[in-house]
């Protein structure tokens, strides 16, 4: 069941968000708030839990904008700083709620924990680093989290493992190349369908507008939204008008509800 399950886009930009520091391209210039892209992630909410996919640099920016006082696990996709970066800035949560479970590929909690060693450290903890809760993700193994099931969905991000998540009729994707057939399977039936489209030319490890169209075509969705978006797909209105009804761009701060 996904009756009040609320998503909201903290961030659909790449890893340099929209815009890039310096940069004149004119989407980078542009007027129009659909255009200034957070690094991404999401935000799911239902019945009183909050969790987030992925926890850029622009995680505490994300969470004050939206008001969220309370959080409930976070799910990441892989370990790339613009999905990871911002997980010092759970310590709000982590003081007033205690250890905040985290979701992951046994890869990217390894890596989690080199970098953050003082978050994943439970002998001798620094005074004031927060705390996490570990729940290793494997494909095989859907899991609950906050009375839902989650799927794992893997996909490659060039050679890289990368995890989408289904809870629902909503599944979300992003920094994906190529996804085995059988791990399509698991995607059929969505009726809300978010997935990368980087720019208009192909890249090595993430969907183009070409890509990611023939994947929406394929699985087949009532509505898909378009994420991690660079400046090169062009400005938000032009692209959106060009679209396919039930196709749409997502930009920051879009709520949508299933």
């Amino acid at each position: 069941m996904t009756e009040g399950l609320k998503i909201t886009f903290l961030g659909t930009g790449t890893s340099q968000g929209i815009p890039i520091i310096g940069s004149t391209h004119p989407v980078c210039l542009s007027d129009d708030p659909r255009d200034k892209r957070l690094r991404v992630s999401v935000l799911l909410s239902w019945d009183d839990y909050n969790v987030v996919i992925d926890c850029g640099p622009d995680f505490r920016q994300q969470m004050l904008t939206h008001n969220v006082s309370k959080l409930h696990g976070i799910l990441f996709t892989h370990e790339h700083s613009d999905h990871t970066a911002g997980i010092d800035d759970i310590r709000p949560y982590f003081f007033r709620q205690g250890d905040i479970p985290i979701y992951a590929h046994e890869r990217v909690i390894q890596s989690l924990n080199k970098r953050f060693d003082y978050i994943f450290d439970t002998k001798d903890r620094y005074p004031g680093a927060p705390a996490v809760a570990i729940n290793e993700v494997k494909k095989e193994k859907p899991f609950r989290l906050c009375e839902k099931t989650v799927i794992p969905i893997e996909a490659h991000h060039n050679r890289l493992q990368v995890f989408g998540y289904r809870i629902g009729d909503f599944t979300y994707l992003t920094d994906v190349k190529f996804i085995e057939p059988k791990e399509l399977e698991k995607i059929m039936g969505s009726k809300i369908l978010v997935v990368n489209a980087l720019r208009i030319e192909p890249h090595h490890s993430h969907f183009n507008l070409e890509e990611a169209l023939s994947f929406v075509a394929r699985i087949k969705p009532e509505k898909a939204y378009f994420t991690h978006i660079s400046h090169l797909l062009g400005f938000h209105a032009e692209v959106e008008q060009n679209l396919p009804e039930n196709v749409h761009l997502a930009y920051d701060n879009l709520i949508i509800n299933l």
